[in-house]
């Protein structure tokens, strides 16, 4: 294998990893600390910088618990826009605060009307 295929390889191995990685809503911290490496080693490795040995491949599969096969195979632009279940959810709980602030103002504007209509009741 010629150098330029080796970084090509490299670089969709680790545009792989991080795929799988945001899918899981981790950080590079957080794989890191899982695979007892630093956080920088890790970068090298989805960057596509540090050659992969296969003995690290199969820890990083294990913990997306897949087969190095699926990370080696697998469709990066397809994984990389489908939402994460994370994403998902934050974004209903993000929607969901936002009505619990709009029903908020609803009810303080309710309670300033009935406290006026009582102030000009008794005037």
């Amino acid at each position: 294998m010629n150098d330029n295929s080796k970084k090509k390889t490299n670089k969709t191995i680790g545009k792989n990893i991080r795929a799988f990685r945001h899918q899981h809503g981790w950080s590079q911290e957080d794989v890191a600390n899982r695979l007892g490496i630093s956080i920088p080693a890790f970068s090298k490795i989805e960057t596509g910088v540090t050659d992969i040995n296969l003995s690290r491949l199969e820890q990083i599969a294990n913990i997306y618990e897949l087969d190095v096969v699926q990370i080696l195979a697998m469709d990066v632009e397809g994984v990389e826009q489908q939402p994460s279940n994370l994403s998902i959810v934050q974004k209903k709980l993000f929607d969901r605060e936002a009505e619990i602030v709009n029903l908020q103002r609803k009810v303080i504007l309710l309670y300033e009307e009935l406290r006026n209509a009582k102030t000009q009741a008794h005037v």
